[in-house]
């Protein structure tokens, strides 16, 4: 997904802490794990979320060797100016979900980031104290609530909960906008996951 805006000049100041950044209503985050664990669409509706909050978006999917059980990353750039590379290298925001990405891009973060991690799948805490973690067992909360496909999206409301970079309002339409017109029965359940992440306190 381009930005709204395509723009190629290269910023040359950028903010070199988290809360820098959002200050400037700049949000980079990078969702991360294997392929099949819905890492894209997470990614995808991210995206769309800040494009109906009126903000210029950039979404870069990555793939590893094989789609599913390979690796798959997600860069997704919100600001409300126009972005200049869709590339993240310092993520205000880390989803991870699987041990491999977590001890990848722990170190990317910028400080005072936030990492949110699905902890039914990676036991260990970040080796640093200059950022902010939120551990969600989301991959167990999914089988729990019967929708073990879902782990994305309840990781994904933590996120919400944690940046704040949309409102649930919004996050409803992107989800709409995401789900295919041949699917509408799951916007419902995306987003009781959604929901069960947001409200997630652990």
């Amino acid at each position: 997904m381009p930005s709204k805006r395509l723009n190629y000049i290269a910023i040359r100041f950028m903010p070199h802490t988290a809360a820098e950044r959002r200050i400037a209503m700049t949000y980079e985050i990078l969702f991360a794990g294997f392929g099949g664990q819905g890492i894209l669409f997470s990614g995808k509706v991210a995206a769309y979320a800040g494009l109906m909050g009126d903000m210029e978006v950039s979404w870069l999917p990555s793939y590893g060797p094989e789609m599913r059980g390979g690796t798959a990353n997600c860069h997704v750039i919100i600001s409300d100016s126009p972005v200049g590379s869709p590339i993240v290298n310092n993520p205000t925001d880390l989803v991870a979900m699987n041990l491999p990405s977590f001890t990848k891009f722990e170190k990317t973060v910028l400080t005072g980031g936030n990492i949110i991690a699905d902890s039914s799948l990676i036991s260990i805490k970040p080796d640093r104290d200059d950022i902010n973690f939120y551990p969600i067992p989301a991959t167990q909360m999914a089988s729990d609530m019967e929708i073990p496909k879902l782990a994305n999206m309840i990781i994904f409301g933590k996120l919400i909960a944690v940046s704040k970079f949309a409102t649930m309002e919004t996050v409803r339409k992107a989800v709409e906008k995401s789900v295919p017109p041949s699917k509408k029965e799951l916007i419902e359940v995306n987003m009781k996951a959604i929901e069960a992440g947001y409200n997630y306190i652990g």
